[in-house]
């Protein structure tokens, strides 16, 4: 199913392709006005724009070089904390996120099924600053498995403040819990987590 802006909102349209198209639009307008941290988040941000010209570059099976791929850091009501889950596949813990899905009309909307489906948090309110709802932006590789050959995700941030401290596990994920922001260094992550960490925290102030 595709989708269509009208009065502010998305409707259903019957265009092979549109959505796609209508998603990469909106990746790439957001991009364009993220503000990078640094020298290497602007690189991120370079080949980003240059995957969004390939249509098909939300697509799981868009290997060369990689897809796109959406992710949340949550922080709770009172905003002191953020909800991380252990990654079965990797063994570490990070914020939830994965695949864009065809019936997702961009990625924030994918961050959010993910976290709703990973921890069970429906109700999210946007924590942004400055002129792009995007809160992060990173490149990681991921190695090959089973017919999946090595490629890149280009993983798309979004940063929000959740209503409720209420989780619920999923079948994704082994473990999850809310971390104090001053704790997560304690925990078994890496390093895009901790940049993600340092910028809430120098938000919030």
């Amino acid at each position: 199913m595709a989708f269509v802006a009208l009065g502010g909102g998305l409707r259903a349209s019957g265009r092979p392709g549109y959505c796609r198209q209508m998603r990469l639009a909106s990746v790439r307008e957001q991009l364009s006005g993220y503000r990078s941290a640094d020298s290497t988040e602007a690189g991120f941000v370079a080949r980003m724009v240059e995957l969004s010209q390939s249509e098909t570059a939300c697509e799981r099976w868009h290997f060369q070089p990689g897809h796109f791929t959406a992710s949340a850091f949550v922080l709770s009501p009172d905003r002191r904390d953020l909800v991380l889950i252990h990654h079965k596949k990797l063994g570490i813990w990070v914020q939830p996120g994965g695949h864009v899905e065809n019936t997702d009309p961009d990625l924030a909307s994918a961050a959010r099924r993910e976290v709703l489906e990973e921890v069970g948090l429906a109700e999210l309110e946007p924590f942004t600053q400055g002129g792009s709802p995007i809160f992060d932006v990173d490149i990681h590789a991921i190695p090959a498995r089973k017919s999946d050959p090595a490629h890149e995700h280009f993983d798309v941030r979004f940063a929000f403040v959740s209503r409720t401290r209420t989780l619920v596990i999923s079948e994704e994920v082994s473990d999850l819990r809310w971390v104090p922001l001053d704790q997560v260094q304690q925990m078994a992550t890496d390093d895009s987590v901790m940049r993600a960490v340092k910028k809430l925290r120098a938000q919030l102030g």
